[in-house]
This record gives structure tokens, sequence and C-alpha cells, in this order.
């Protein structure tokens, strides 16, 4: 097991007081008129800016055009546990809408990286998601959280909002979706989903193997436990708890796409030198919201990697829940609808389509697929093609099966 984690937070610990020291310089820089100064004032933004938060990023959405009307929204915990907030986006005096469940992935990034999603959602449903709590922050006597775990959360937050509500996965949380949702079947739950919409995600990684799934596939499991879990330092309410840290995720991401974020960096030094503020505020917002990670409950993520992505037992009708095989043909009167991005490099077409075939209780008429041209993995839920033409399919679609 690393203490790389420990080492990690012991260093920014101590070089805390450097960027403390340059953001307080910056304020008093900012003061006086932009000339000679503008180079040492990107330099001062630059080092200040120099540490990822584990704090999740506030959501915004301070209001909702809904038809000819904008609402105010407000935020509201409908039901939590330590591990997961089931937080309501309630529109004050907003017409009675569809209540949908928007499942946002634990991978490495807070909830809020699903905003944009949520606003577009907002307009035509009444919203909650969920709100996946950073494990560094939950002590350990709170106990372990694995993939069944999180099944058991969607159930919950299910029967929170009660009888013919809907639920919209995103990318990874697709298989804990399609589970709930044959559990809540088989069982009869009166919370069942009316509808769920799978939205790039890995049912069946065999198909179509994209360079992630390879990358699961090319070390055995115990290569995972013993070179990416580490344990939560001491400094932090969860000490000891073991987790895939959120900074070692995101140097993959980073160095996957190396050169372009060294480009992003050198251009926000750039605007900030001539004082183009606006220009620089668009590269800030992004990395405020890139740069803020959160880490996986170790449990999770070695049993995602091994059940998901190394032994598929979903769609081999081996993936097990408590003890119970999880049977996607006992879903029936439920909508089902798939979604996939043509240029998707992380969650390959084919991939989450295999739902439509696992769930053969799902009557023909009441399911949908839809292959979105022209997009990538994010684009199936953000952007304009994400607006703009897959989400009045997904509208109508949760709207016909109410």
């Amino acid at each position: 097991m690393s203490m790389m984690y420990q080492a990690y937070q012991n260093h920014m610990d101590l070089t805390a007081p450097w960027r403390t020291g340059a953001a307080a310089a910056l304020r008093y820089l900012n003061l006086v008129p932009r000339g000679a100064s503008g180079r040492l004032a990107a330099a001062l933004e630059l080092i200040s800016r120099s540490s990822l938060t584990y704090t999740r990023p506030p959501y915004g959405i301070g209001s909702v055009t809904a038809g000819n009307r904008e609402f105010e929204v407000t935020e509201e915990v409908a039901y939590a546990t330590p591990f997961g907030s089931l937080l309501h986006f309630r529109k004050v005096d907003g017409p009675e809408q569809p209540r949908l469940l928007l499942v946002a992935p634990m991978s490495g990034h807070f909830a809020t990286l699903l905003r944009g999603t949520v606003k577009t959602l907002l307009q035509d449903h009444d919203v909650y998601i969920t709100d996946w709590h950073n494990p560094r922050d939950i002590p350990r006597e709170d106990g372990r959280f694995g993939l069944e775990d999180y099944t058991d959360h969607l159930i919950d937050f299910l029967g929170q909002l009660g009888p013919r509500a809907h639920m919209v996965a995103i990318c990874q949380p697709s298989v804990s979706a399609l589970a709930a949702a044959a559990i809540m079947s088989e069982d009869n739950h009166p919370a069942r989903p009316a509808s769920l919409t799978l939205m790039a995600g890995p049912i069946d990684t065999r198909i179509q193997p994209t360079k992630v799934n390879q990358f699961a596939t090319s070390k055995p499991i115990k290569w995972f436990e013993d070179n990416l879990i580490n344990y939560v330092p001491v400094q932090c309410k969860g000490a000891l708890r073991q987790v895939y840290p959120g900074f070692v995720q995101l140097t993959a991401f980073v160095s996957m796409n190396l050169e372009r974020h060294i480009k992003q960096h050198i251009e926000l030094a750039r605007h900030l030198a001539k004082g183009e503020t606006e220009k620089a505020e668009v590269i800030k917002t992004f990395y405020d919201e890139y740069f803020a990670v959160m880490d996986l409950p170790a449990e999770f993520y070695i049993e995602t990697v091994r059940d998901v992505f190394q032994e598929h037992l979903l769609p081999q009708g081996r993936l097990m829940h408590r003890g119970r095989p999880v049977n996607p043909a006992a879903i029936r009167r439920m909508g089902l609808m798939t979604v996939e991005g043509e240029k998707d490099d992380i969650c390959s077409i084919g991939q989450t389509l295999a739902a439509q075939d696992l769930c053969t209780g799902v009557r023909t008429y009441r399911k949908m697929h839809h292959m979105q041209a022209g997009v990538g993995h994010y684009g199936v839920f953000s952007g304009k093609r994400w607006t703009n033409e897959i989400y009045p399919l997904l509208r109508d679609f949760v709207h016909v099966n109410s």
C-alpha cells in the first residue's frame, strides 16, 4: 500500500504559505494601474493557483427558464448518507414536472461537472442529483463503499423520490443504474423508475474496446491494488481510509493531453499580463472545476475495474448484488433509452447499446437508442449538440413514459 498520498499532502501543506503570499501580493498589485506589473501579476496568479482543491465547487444555478417564465432555483438536500446527498434543485413556485434522478459518475471529479446537464434538464423536469461526498472527508468508522453500496444508494434515492420517477445515468454508473432498475423490478418496488436512460455507459466493454478499456485489462487486479490505492493522509477527517486519490487520477487525465494543458496555461499567463480579464476568466473557470478533485473509495474503484472492465459480469449474467443475481430481463413496464457518441474514445459505440439486448422484458415500443453524430464522450451530455439534438429526444422519451 503506497504512502504517496501522505507525501503529497505534506508537500502541499508546506508550500501553502507561498500560494497564500502570492494571492495576497496579487490583491495588492491589482490596486495599482496595470503597466509593467502585468507580468508580475500573471506570475503571482499562476503561483496562487498551483494547487488542487478537494472541496466541491458550487453548482451556481440561480434560476432557470421553464416555458415562458423564469424561476428561482434553490438547492435542498432531500436525503443524505455519509457518502452522498440526494440534492434537489427546486424551482420556487415552479410547475409540476416529471421527477428525474440524474446519476453522476464517481470518477475523480465532483457532480458539479454536470451543472450544464442539470440546467438543461431543469427546463422540463424536477431534477435531483447524486451529489457524492469526498471520501477523504468521511471517517473510517462510517464503513466501506463498494459497487453494491453504490447500487443500494440509487435504490434508496429512488425510494425518496417515490413512484413514477425517472433515472438518467451518465457514463460509469450506468452499470449500477441498470442493476438497481433490475432489482427494483424483480421486487416490484413501488418506486422503481418509470424510465431508465443510460448515456455513454460501459455496459459491455468487450465491444470495440477503447484505450481506457485496454488499460484496465492490461494488468492483474493486484497491480491496481498495489500501485493506485493509497491511505488518506492523517490531516484529513477520513484519515487512513483506503482510496484511489483524486490527484493521481488527475495526473493521468492531464498526461493524456499534456501539450494542450501547457498551452492553455501559457495563454492564461498572456491574457493576465495584457489585462484581458474576460479571456483569462474563461480559462480560469474551466481549471477551477478541472482541478477540483475527489478521491474514490478503494473498494468501489477496485470492484469497478474487476467486475465491469475485466470480468464483464453484467453482460455475462454473472453480476451479483447482496448474494442474488442481477437479472436485466426482469425489467418490465419501464422505458429504456440508450445514448452513444460517434467519436466517444472512452465508451465506444455498442457498449451502451448492449443494455437493449440484455433487457428482454422491455417491450420494443418502449425502447429507444440514439447515436449522436460528431460528438465525443462529453458531448453526449454537455455542449450544443446535447442541448439542441440529444436533450429534446430524452425530454420527449421521459414525458411519453411518465
